[in-house]
């Protein structure tokens, strides 16, 4: 069995190297100064994703090796807080991304999707069977403007409106430059993730319209925990931006993040019905690399055997 996607060292991030392979295996070339050049091997069939920060230069039969391993390859900014482009694995299992475009795809199932994403995030809501989204998004907003009201409480800071406009950046105040910069810092992490597991970016429940709208809503269950409490930390801060970068870098380590994201978002697109009785299924498809060879799909029967000469008679 490969690794799962929520070990800890199912991801490894590099910046500022040059990644080559030679005769033992695959390695990162760390220039310790102008005589000295160290060598660190990577341990590609330990790892689901392989995240390559700024300053980084791989070879191509670098390349082939996390490919024969099942290891997906993202290029991603600074600290892997932003994700640019990925290169998943010819192996990666399909299960995941078919169960979101299955749920994507018709609207009630959807529907059930967004539902759950509000409940996880206020656990203790009492949501009536025949809540719409227009009542969702009610809610989300009153709660919102709640905790905000809190945490500028707890901080000491006069009344806060969240005010995004990137055309009058620096003219915003601390709390939300510090919040779009350490929003951004998520985005990636769960950008990262989704691509680990084979999923759509692109293919949200209640976000649509742009390649990262699922990103945005798995990102937008973890807010509330991670990026607003660490931006009114940062009210007073000369350089609220830098700050929050580097504090939701630290604060990773200890929120264990990764295996949070990879569990909610199986969890979201596992159907209710099934989640406890397919304890096995559950296991097969969880987060492992390992597939079974491809089958054909078919409207009445399912999957069947690839490889099959189906031919009924002479031709």
């Amino acid at each position: 069995m490969l690794p799962r996607v929520a070990d800890s060292l199912s991801f490894l991030y590099l910046d500022m190297v040059r990644v080559v392979q030679d005769d033992t295996g695959v390695c990162a070339q760390i220039q310790v100064d102008d005589h000295r050049t160290d060598l660190v091997y990577l341990p590609t069939a330990a790892l689901s994703c392989l995240l390559l920060g700024p300053g980084v230069s791989i070879t191509t039969p670098a390349l082939t090796t996390p490919a024969r391993h099942n290891t997906s390859v993202i290029c991603v900014a600074a600290g892997a807080v932003r994700a640019y482009a990925g290169i998943l694995p010819d192996s990666l299992t399909t299960h995941w991304l078919e169960q979101q475009v299955a749920t994507w795809a018709d609207p009630q199932r959807r529907l059930q999707v967004a539902i759950r994403m509000y409940q996880m995030r206020f656990k203790d809501a009492d949501l009536p069977e025949s809540v719409t989204l227009d009542q969702l998004r009610g809610m989300e907003g009153q709660r919102m403007k709640a905790f905000y009201k809190i945490l500028a409480q707890q901080h000491g800071i006069g009344r806060f409106r969240r005010n995004y406009r990137p055309d009058q950046w620096d003219s915003q105040d601390p709390v939300n430059l510090a919040l779009s910069a350490a929003n951004t810092c998520l985005y990636g992490i769960v950008h990262a993730a989704l691509l680990a597991l084979g999923l759509s970016p692109a293919l949200g429940y209640v976000h649509a319209g742009t390649q990262h709208a699922f990103v945005y809503d798995i990102a937008d269950l973890y807010k509330a925990d991670t990026t607003l409490p660490l931006a009114f930390a940062l009210h007073n801060s000369d350089s609220p931006e830098q700050q929050a970068r580097r504090r939701f870098r630290e604060d990773l380590r200890l929120l264990r993040l990764l295996p949070r994201i990879v569990q909610d978002v199986q969890s979201l697109l596992t159907p209710p019905h099934t989640a406890a009785t397919n304890d096995d299924t559950d296991e097969e498809h969880s987060e492992r690399r390992d597939v079974r060879m491809v089958h054909l799909w078919d409207p009445k029967t399912g999957a069947l055997p690839a490889g099959v000469n189906y031919a009924t008679g002479e031709t």
